[in-house]
């Protein structure tokens, strides 16, 4: 005898069928599709809950499965007929994204990686940045007192190097114009800008680091991001040269709105998930090579170093390919 039947025969009401139980199951399948299509409409008024949302976005798609275990296990064929909304909504808003492309290889290759301050295998980093044959290598969370070190391993293949604060760039081809960009307001500098020459051409880099977000008592704070990426979003707006290549750790996904006012200006690649963070078990992509007047072509993951993060290698189609 089903539980349902018990329930029935105790209570003197009819057992309920497979289309009326699992209302709640139903109710929660529809609330995670609205999520997933509507997730720029959820406010930020409430402890940047909209952030929050889009921050982890592509895990609401592990509703389904978990549903669908709930549906079978409650026998409700309305909650199983519900789960594919969320279902139908994880694959219109992600399915360009994990479409296979042939995507062209570019002619600049970009190296970003958060290096961690605590990652005491400098050597080893770098092995795994240089086998990615790369042009450019822009570092974040470099201490003072290896970065020395970063350069020595690096100086052969990438011979021009500048760096400032705890933020570096190394290059195949000769910077100029080299400044610090004060993305915080404060004397601390996270985002160095240099022009990379080749064969007559420049292209204009911003290697930056924004500042952490933090789940607290305000709830999701990114408040120091947030203005940190409006800053960096202003000397990009504000930069003469047509091609912009932004690196960097931005503590945010490319789907939050809260750093709009950047990712309005420079664009990535509309396919792919390459999560960076954190290393061990990485459930977001925060590091990223955007471009404005240039193509990011493709951005992928590297193998894990001692950082806490993921590195990532882009191909960028320039202008003066």
């Amino acid at each position: 005898m089903t539980v349902d039947a018990r329930h029935a025969i105790h209570t003197g009401r009819p057992a309920k069928t497979a289309w009326q139980r699992g209302r709640l199951l139903a109710l929660g399948s529809v609330l995670v599709a609205l999520l997933l299509v509507g997730h720029e409409y959820v406010p930020n008024r409430w402890g940047n809950l909209g952030s929050l949302v889009q921050s982890f976005l592509p895990w609401l798609g592990v509703a389904v499965p978990l549903g669908i275990l709930a549906a079978l296990l409650r026998r409700s064929a309305l909650a199983v007929l519900a789960v594919l909304l969320p279902l139908a909504a994880w694959i219109w808003v992600f399915l360009p994204q994990i479409r296979a492309e042939a995507t062209p290889p570019g002619d600049l290759t970009v190296v970003q990686h958060n290096v961690n301050a605590a990652n005491a295998d400098v050597a080893g980093t770098a092995e795994v940045l240089l086998a990615a044959d790369p042009d450019v290598v822009t570092l974040t969370e470099v201490p003072d007192d290896v970065a020395e070190q970063y350069d020595e391993a690096l100086a052969e293949a990438l011979p021009y190097h500048e760096s400032d604060g705890t933020v570096g760039i190394w290059s195949r081809y000769p910077l100029k114009g080299v400044r610090s960009v004060d993305i915080l307001g404060e004397s601390w500098n996270r985002c160095l800008r240099a022009v990379v020459q080749h064969d007559g051409a420049s292209v204009a880099l911003y290697a930056a680091h924004l500042p952490s977000v933090r789940v607290g008592s305000g709830g999701f704070e990114t408040a120091e991001r947030n203005a940190a990426a409006q800053r960096l979003a202003d000397a990009v707006a504000a930069e003469k040269n047509e091609t912009v290549i932004v690196a960097g750790d931005l503590n945010a996904v490319l789907a939050d709105d809260a750093i709009a006012p950047l990712t309005n200006l420079v664009s990535a690649p509309t396919t792919g998930f390459e999560f960076t963070y954190p290393a061990v078990f990485p459930v977001a992509q925060i590091d990223h090579v955007l471009a404005r007047g240039a193509t990011v072509t493709e951005v992928r993951a590297l193998p894990r170093t001692g950082s806490d993060h993921l590195p990532v290698v882009a191909h960028v189609d320039t202008p003066w390919s």
